[in-house]
């Protein structure tokens, strides 16, 4: 699970007023520096973030769910309500990998490609979603 001091820096983003979307930034920060340091790779920039809010969710930040008219499919939707009530009910705060369910993912991650999260691919990532949004917006 999250490292302590994302938790705390989350929880002080909180504390000062700021969206639930900036303290889950921090979760999103922590699991690009884990692709980038090789503890695990991501297939994209887009699943890192994924994984990040995920996090971030299931450790108690109330970041709400996608709507169910929104562009995520409603597996990825349901999966985020699990993760937001997971978090509400009992956050998670021990060892990441204590089960073989999670040792097996981190194995699986290892395989992925560490330059997902390079500088010039979250950029263009940021630039593909502001386009998007200039499209639909």
């Amino acid at each position: 699970m999250p490292e302590k001091a994302t938790m705390q820096r989350a929880k002080e983003d909180l504390r000062e007023g700021k969206s639930p979307s900036t303290a889950a930034g921090e979760f999103v920060r922590e699991e690009i520096d884990h692709v980038r340091e090789g503890k695990h790779g991501a297939r994209s920039p887009q699943q890192a973030i994924a994984i990040g809010l995920s996090k971030a969710r299931r450790a108690g930040i109330p970041l709400k769910p996608p709507p169910a008219a929104g562009k995520v499919s409603e597996e990825t939707r349901h999966k985020a309500e699990h993760d937001y009530e997971k978090g509400r009910t009992e956050p998670k705060t021990g060892p990441e990998g204590s089960t073989a369910r999670g040792r097996s993912r981190l194995d699986t991650m290892k395989h992925e490609s560490k330059r997902t999260t390079s500088h010039d691919a979250l950029s263009a990532h940021a630039k593909q979603a502001v386009q998007k949004r200039k499209k639909n917006g």
